[in-house]
């Protein structure tokens, strides 16, 4: 008995798998209304002065972050989907899942993406007064060991 429970306790990670996905579906929404909000305000209030690029570029690279979050909830309710429910769901060939290793690969290059984008962000919000070299120092750190932890993941998987 405690078998089949234990069996059938992995279509458990359906709630997973459903708020993972409204996540995804939130913060896509919430980018493409930032998005009609930022275009509007262009239009309403103009953007001539090089603040007002300024401005609107940041604006942009913080739509984009919202827009890579949400790709991360997606992956990963894709994913757990895959591993734990059924395997069958037609995708790309690049976003095939057949391990916990492949969603780990998966997600963690989405956050390399992710991290850099948030300091891309800071870069252009930069008044030059505040240091952002600790900032960019962690930044760089995190995403140096994310990198080093994918390519050990490939150089495992190739032999």
């Amino acid at each position: 008995m405690f078998h089949r429970v234990l069996a059938s306790s992995r279509q458990l990670i359906i709630i997973a798998v459903f708020f993972s996905f409204i996540a995804s579906v939130t913060v896509m929404i919430y980018g493409a209304l930032q998005t009609v909000t930022t275009v509007l305000q262009i239009f309403t209030e103009g953007a001539v002065s090089s603040k007002g690029a300024k401005t609107l570029v940041l604006s942009c690279i913080e739509i984009m972050d919202l827009f890579l979050l949400s790709t991360v909830f997606y992956i990963t309710a894709l994913g757990l989907y895959e591993l734990f429910i059924d395997d069958r769901v037609k995708v790309p060939e690049w976003l095939e899942i057949h391990d916990i290793d492949d969603l780990k690969g998966k997600l963690t290059s989405v956050v390399v993406v992710v991290l850099s984008v948030l300091f891309l962000g800071q870069a252009v919000r930069w008044d030059g007064e505040a240091t952002i070299l600790p900032f960019g120092a962690s930044v760089a750190l995190v995403i140096a060991s994310l990198t080093y932890f994918l390519s050990g993941k490939k150089a495992r998987k190739s032999n």
